[in-house]
């Protein structure tokens, strides 16, 4: 062996136990007294977000169909038809989009409607593209009707972070439900990982929740930790922000533009149809011509099928202009910062039973002036 290889093999060796012990230190528990090794951890090196006004390429406002008792997967006779409901997510509709999918199919399937059989579909969010694509990967011929097509639908002003928010109200959900958001979350993570690549702008990004609780443990996992991987707190040395404790999460981001344009595609590669086409009431789907109909209308299914539990939650974003060099995405104090290739999205309004699709002026500075603070004051 030579002596060049010989001395490649030693740097090899001690970069690799370089990366090791500054991956233990970063799993401190809160509160753990600072060792040599902590001290030795050198802090992240992050890019600044630049939040200025005129960095702003575009507003943008959405309403999500929070149902506080959580979304709805359930099949029902309508007239001669086969009526399967997937909607209501709340926060969550990119996020469980191909998991209520599979369960919606699952209905589909039980309600008698064999691979081959001819499916509508009622909307084309992430949830009803989603649906339309599982049913195409069991067998079934599906025609999309929707009211509005991308970019016009509530998904494509998404923020689309994988992580189910505002699915129901904690304090009115049932074993049953749990058992049913477990499964979807778990369906639809698994599909969101087959995605990932630029062709469906689905990506991996760490995540770094920021709190001035000093026994913040990160994110609430639902029971489901597996779907949270690398979760580990930064130690003190390492933390480049002001806050106190800093947790990172490596989570999956969605570019809604790409990634429905990419559905839409597919879809149509497969053999779908689009008509685009409003229903006023449950009796004008008797004049389809398909058997079986599933129902991803959102909010819509509010007038549609008379569901009175269904109510909007506003959320408003600010695009900046992109930062190709920010590779990471921040969260903490209602505030969310997410890096995209069509610009840098920053959010933190949730305003219940809020209808209008208007801009809050006072709500977009108060989202400025609270990311200027974070990425002002960063070290480093």
């Amino acid at each position: 062996m030579s002596l060049s290889r010989r001395k490649l093999i030693r740097w090899s060796a001690a970069a690799a136990a370089g990366a090791i012990a500054s991956r233990c230190a970063s799993r401190l528990p809160a509160g753990a007294a600072a060792s040599g090794a902590e001290r030795a951890v050198p802090m992240r090196r992050l890019a600044r977000v630049d939040v200025a006004p005129e960095r702003i390429i575009r507003r943008t406002v959405g309403l999500r169909p929070f149902r506080p008792t959580g979304f709805v997967v359930r099949a029902e006779r309508l007239l001669d038809k086969l009526l399967v409901h997937d909607y209501g997510h709340g926060g969550a509709g990119v996020t469980l989009s191909w998991g209520t999918a599979e369960l919606a199919a699952d209905l589909v399937r039980g309600g008698g409607r064999p691979a081959g059989s001819r499916i509508a579909v009622l909307g084309c969010g992430a949830v009803g593209l989603a649906a339309a694509r599982v049913l195409q990967d069991r067998g079934y011929a599906v025609t999309i009707y929707a009211r509005e097509l991308p970019p016009g639908t509530t998904s494509s002003v998404a923020g689309a972070m994988w992580y189910p928010s505002f699915v129901c109200d904690r304090t009115r959900h049932t074993p049953e439900f749990d058992a049913q958001l477990a499964s979807a979350q778990k369906l639809a993570h698994r599909r969101f990982q087959t995605l990932v690549g630029a062709d469906y702008a689905v990506r991996w990004r760490e995540l770094f929740v920021l709190s001035d609780d000093a026994a913040f443990d990160g994110l609430p996992d639902f029971g489901l930790p597996e779907l949270y991987p690398g979760r580990r707190a930064l130690a003190p040395s390492e933390n480049p922000f002001t806050a106190r404790r800093v947790v990172v999460e490596d989570l999956l981001f969605i570019e809604p533009p790409t990634y429905l344009r990419a559905l839409m595609r597919d879809f149509r590669l497969a053999g779908g149809r689009i008509v685009v086409r409003d229903f006023a009431s449950p009796g004008q789907l008797g004049e389809l011509e398909e058997p079986a109909v599933v129902n991803c209308t959102g909010l819509g299914a509010r007038e549609l099928f008379g569901d009175r539990e269904l109510l909007p939650i506003k959320g408003q974003l600010a695009v900046l202009l992109p930062q190709p060099e920010v590779d990471y995405a921040t969260e903490g104090g209602n505030l969310y910062m997410f890096p995209r290739s069509d610009g840098i999205v920053l959010g933190g309004t949730f305003e219940k039973g809020v209808e209008t699709l208007d801009v809050d002026v006072e709500a977009e500075q108060r989202i400025l002036a609270g990311q200027r603070a974070i990425f002002e004051g960063m070290k480093g």
